[in-house]
């Protein structure tokens, strides 16, 4: 089982990081520089998906952190509301997933 490493922000919130790179709510938000509600929002709107933990405590994963980013600027840069964002980000990640799989195709040609 993975050590859990609780460390504080400088406001003073408990942020668990387990050793295994996993993150509570909190870290995550942290580490995505977003607010926690703003956070609790997307994940509401399914943007990231809990890797672990208990309902009351969700762990996500580092990278989680990244999609949370790329939304809010996808928001940001071309006006879109937070659903329309996450809808682009799951198209933009379901178009890395089939270029990787084109790419994997022709290198075994």
């Amino acid at each position: 089982m993975a050590m859990v490493n609780p460390t504080r922000d400088r406001t003073g919130v408990s942020l668990v990081v387990r050793s295994d790179g996993v993150l509570g709510s909190d870290a995550l938000a942290h580490e995505a520089q977003l607010a926690p509600g703003l956070v609790e929002r997307l994940i509401s709107l399914g943007l990231v998906q809990p890797s672990g933990g208990t309902r009351a405590s969700p762990m996500f994963r580092r990278s989680d952190a990244e999609l949370l980013m790329r939304a809010t600027r996808l928001r940001r840069d071309l006006g879109l509301n937070y659903a329309g964002a996450v809808l682009a980000c799951e198209l933009l990640e379901r178009i890395d997933r089939l270029e990787r799989l084109l790419a994997q195709a022709s290198f075994r040609k």
